[in-house]
């Protein structure tokens, strides 16, 4: 898809991936962008007047209604807030899986499902979905987070299949570990949040329906497609 000119919503765009997809979107000539974030303090300065700041938390249906009554269509929609909490099948509480499927789930398809109407009254677009290569097979300390992606992940195929009618092209995107104030604790090698970023586009631009922007997340994805058990039992060993 040609980026140039577009109307794009990035969620999430305050910092990590969301910041820097947000720089790389100015630099292959979007229309205008309107960079999603749940508090409206704090804020990166992208230096471009085709930015928009908009209060956007996920999580409250308030802020998604509020968001797309602003912002009305847009070309392609980039779901990427996202929250990780580490914990383990045997010991996580309650409290830490809902978090974690408020956010990557619940929340990535409130704001699907609330700019959908508005996509395919302008003809289609494409809705970009950030999972996880952890929505193909956890990690011991992920339980919730793997989860949350790998509903998503799901999600994610059976809207691509529905909308493929309507013009609208789904894409899920499945990054490893990436340089990011999330992944601060993990001690694994990590792509930076600019190298990703830049992959993710040039995926877009390609029209890939499924994007491996790191090398960790390119070779999984060539071991989880000959060898699923086998990735998982590689992962569980982290």
């Amino acid at each position: 898809m040609n980026i140039q000119g577009k109307t794009i919503l990035v969620t999430g765009a305050n910092r990590g991936i969301g910041a820097e997809l947000v720089n790389a979107l100015i630099l292959n000539g979007a229309g205008k962008i309107y960079a999603g974030t749940r508090e409206l303090s704090n804020l990166p300065d992208f230096g471009d007047d085709r930015v928009f700041f908009i209060k956007l938390d996920i999580t409250k249906a308030e802020d998604v209604s509020a968001a797309v009554e602003q912002i009305g269509a847009i070309d392609i929609l980039v779901n990427n807030a996202g929250a990780m909490l580490s914990n383990n099948a045997a010991t996580a509480t309650q409290e830490e899986l809902s978090s974690d499927m408020d956010v990557n789930y619940f929340g990535t398809m409130r704001v699907m499902q609330a700019f959908i109407p508005a996509m395919e009254k302008n003809g289609g677009g494409v809705i970009a979905n950030v999972l996880s290569i952890l929505a193909l097979a956890p990690m011991s300390f992920t339980a919730g987070y793997s989860a949350s992606k790998a509903a998503m992940h799901s999600a994610t195929q059976a809207a691509r299949g529905l909308l493929k009618t309507k013009n609208i092209k789904v894409v899920g995107i499945y990054p490893g570990p990436v340089d990011t104030r999330m992944s601060s604790e993990l001690q694994l090698e990590k792509t930076s949040a600019n190298s990703a970023a830049e992959e993710i586009i040039k995926g877009l631009i390609n029209d890939l329906e499924d994007i491996y922007p790191d090398p960790i997340s390119q070779q999984a994805s060539g071991f989880w497609a000959s060898n699923p058990k086998g990735l998982e039992h590689h992962f569980s060993t982290f």
